[in-house]
C-alpha cells in the first residue's frame, strides 16, 4: 500500500461465484478489492501459478481479467452494477505468478448508464505491467437475479 493510503473494504457475497471474485467458486482468483478515499478501488494479490502462461508468467487472458474485475468494482464502488461492453488491453511488460502486485481501477466519466472506466496493474516497485480501458453499461440487479434463476436447472 502507499504510504497514508486509507482503503476500505468492497464486500462481496457470501454466495458470489464470479471467476474474479467470488469465495464460492473453488477455481476463482479469489480478488479481495478496497475502496479508497478517492472512490478509486485497490487489490493487492499474489496470484498463483496456477494462472500461468509461459513459465513464471501471468496468462494474458488472466491479465485481462484483472483488469476487467478492477474496472467493474470501479463502478461497483459507486452502488452501480453494470457489465463490461468494451474493452481494450495493452500488455506493457510481463506479469509474474506468486509475486504480490497492484491492480487500480477508476471510473473516469459516466453518461447516462454509460460508464468509461480505465484499470493498471503495477509491480511492487511501481512500474505498469498492463493496462486497460473499458466501458460499463449499468443493468438492473433485478435483471440479472432474474436470469439467475433461468439458468437454474429444475429440481426434481
Amino acid at each position: 500500500m502507499h504510504a497514508n493510503e486509507k482503503l476500505s473494504p468492497l464486500p462481496h457475497a457470501a454466495q458470489n461465484r464470479c471467476f474474479g471474485c467470488g469465495p464460492a467458486n473453488p477455481a476463482g482468483l479469489h480478488l479481495e478489492f478496497l475502496q479508497a478515499e478517492d472512490g478509486s478501488v485497490v487489490c493487492l494479490p499474489t496470484v498463483s501459478n496456477t494462472f500461468e502462461g509461459p513459465v513464471g508468467l501471468l496468462h494474458g487472458g488472466i491479465i485481462a481479467t484483472l483488469l476487467d474485475e478492477a474496472m467493474s468494482k470501479a463502478v461497483r464502488a459507486r452502488g452501480l452494477t453494470a457489465m463490461t461492453r468494451q474493452m481494450e488491453v495493452d500488455y506493457l511488460r510481463p506479469v509474474p505468478v506468486a509475486a504480490p502486485i497492484r491492480i487500480e481501477g477508476r471510473m473516469m466519466r459516466s453518461e447516462g448508464r454509460k460508464h468509461w472506466t480505465e484499470a493498471r496493474i503495477l509491480n511492487a516497485k511501481g512500474s505498469t505491467l498492463a493496462a486497460g480501458k473499458g466501458l460499463f453499461v449499468e443493468v438492473r440487479a433485478s435483471k440479472i437475479m432474474a436470469r439467475r434463476s433461468e439458468d437454474r436447472p429444475a429440481e426434481s
